[in-house]
């Protein structure tokens, strides 16, 4: 309980992790380029950093929970970076989703300065932010994810090592398909039963239990039937993923033609005005080109 964390990025994920990691009892030091986002932590007990250097400077454990590649390798390698700051054998947790490749060649120049990194990007949306129980895929050496594993096991209930540097992101990658392309094929069913003028709460009921049953299905119809689009997964956030998904399966030879055509209705959707909504909007799309509201009242329209 004496390891020093500093926390990264304080969004919709980076928040409520942040403060488990203080309801767990870890000194905390925070930083955001949002100061209201900062101001929040600091009432909640963490203290305040002005640069990520100075997260470096005062943790044994650096975690990142920034939007892309970019970002990682600005807050770790930048000119006011935690690499400037940290000390040797200090760890760097990557829980932000990038690429695989990004995420190696950042380890790589980490290690050039004494310093540890895993990558272990999450699943599981806001709602298991807050309460501690996100999947949580980890890539890097196994003796460091062990001394760290205690850290992790407060932010989430499933925190697997799937293997080396890299793995951690690549494992996203995965479940970025998985989890999308399954809201895209629940959208264009809703909007098929929709269309025929069957009451959706009913067949919700029937079919919940077979094998069209799924965490995807339970967690976000109920949203798309309230009609409620606010962010747990923004869609543009899940558009850069997938956007990374297309990117790393081409360098590696593997086609992968619905993922593609998941991007293209994210962009389409981007286009449309709804990038800040939840990635269960996927639904509009299918609703737009039917012409129908998923309501969960068709019967009686």
């Amino acid at each position: 309980m004496n390891k020093r964390i500093g926390f990264i990025g304080l969004g919709i994920m980076g928040r409520p992790m942040s403060l488990n990691l203080i309801k767990a009892g870890y000194q905390l030091t925070v930083y955001d380029i949002n100061q209201e986002a900062i101001d929040q932590l600091v009432l909640a007990g963490a203290a305040a950093a002005d640069s990520p250097q100075e997260v470096g400077e005062n943790s044994d454990i650096i975690i990142t929970m920034v939007p892309n590649s970019g970002h990682v390798r600005e807050v770790v390698l930048g000119d006011n970076g935690v690499i400037k700051g940290a000390k040797a054998g200090a760890v760097i947790i990557d829980m932000s989703s990038i690429t695989p490749v990004a995420s190696r060649e950042i380890a790589g120049e980490a290690a050039g300065s004494g310093l540890h990194m895993l990558d272990a990007p999450v699943s599981g949306g806001e709602p298991k932010a807050i309460d501690g129980t996100l999947a949580i895929m980890v890539g890097g050496r196994e003796d460091i994810f062990e001394n760290v594993k205690d850290v992790l096991n407060v932010m989430g209930r499933d925190v697997i090592l799937v293997g080396g540097n890299g793995a951690g992101a690549t494992a996203k990658l995965a479940n970025q398909v998985m989890v999308n392309l399954n809201i895209a094929a629940m959208s264009e069913a809703l909007v098929l039963a929709a269309k025929a003028g069957i009451d959706i709460n009913k067949m919700y009921q029937a079919i919940r239990g077979g094998l069209a049953g799924s965490a995807v299905l339970d967690a976000k119809l109920p949203l798309i039937l309230e009609r409620n689009f606010v962010a747990g997964g923004r869609i543009d956030i899940n558009l850069k993923d997938i956007a990374n998904v297309m990117e790393t399966a081409h360098e590696i030879g593997v086609p992968l033609p619905l993922t593609g055509q998941l991007l293209e209705i994210f962009h389409a959707l981007k286009v449309d005005g709804k990038a800040h909504h939840d990635h269960g909007g996927i639904v509009q799309y299918y609703e737009r080109l039917a012409n129908v509201t998923v309501s969960g009242t068709e019967e009686r329209q």
